[in-house]
């Protein structure tokens, strides 16, 4: 299935009908309650470390699938991005992951040893989160992800995407390359804008 030119694995769509099927049964069982319009930002909680934000993106017809990422300290100062073109999988959850995989191999080729991974996959966070699921298509990958968090003090959240707005710049820029694996010692130009909103704390409604 295709949803906004970004296809949907099975275990994607699995989690939405659950997700789905929890809010409705809320929804029955409670009160209706107005309440303002959500707003979200950069970091939306505040870590005081190193930041990563990462994002996978599929785009086209043919379906190309690229990931990417950037590194920023809690001020949003630009230490290094990322991006990749995935010529094996046109699947997005594998695009995510990737983007998670190599964005920490990045942080720890750079000496990071405390850092927050933002990605507004939710699907990724949970299957990196959870107990292990040993019959997953990408066992293999989410085992790889996890040994790499705990030999540092790093952390995977999840966070909506309005807030991820720089990591879904540069997936886009690697599925619209050829490159597999590209690296940035300073930001694209057309990427300065959204680093300095995110700097300045800029909030972005929620769609």
């Amino acid at each position: 299935m295709c949803f906004s030119n970004e296809p949907w694995s099975l275990v994607r769509i699995q989690f939405q009908v659950q997700h789905a099927v929890e809010a409705i049964e809320n929804a029955l069982h409670s009160e209706v309650i107005t309440t303002p319009g959500r707003t979200v930002r950069w970091n939306e909680n505040n870590f005081n470390s190193f930041v990563l934000n990462v994002d996978g993106s599929c785009l086209g017809t043919p379906i190309r699938a690229g990931f990417g990422g950037i590194i920023r300290n809690y001020a949003s100062l630009f230490l290094k991005g990322f991006s990749g073109y995935i010529t094996a999988s046109s699947d997005i959850l594998f695009a995510e992951l990737t983007a998670i995989h190599r964005g920490i191999l990045l942080a720890i080729d750079l000496g990071i040893e405390e850092m927050v991974c933002y990605s507004d996959s939710m699907i990724s966070i949970q299957l990196l989160t959870m107990h292990a699921i040993t019959y997953h298509a990408y066992a293999v990958l989410l085992q790889d992800i996890k040994d790499l968090l705990s030999s540092r003090n790093f952390t995977v959240h999840h966070c909506l995407r309005e807030g991820n707005q720089c990591a879904d710049f540069l997936a886009k820029l690697g599925a619209t390359s050829n490159e597999e694996f590209s690296t940035y010692d300073t930001s694209p130009s057309d990427l300065l804008p959204l680093i300095k909103n995110d700097a300045l704390g800029v909030l972005y409604p929620r769609a």
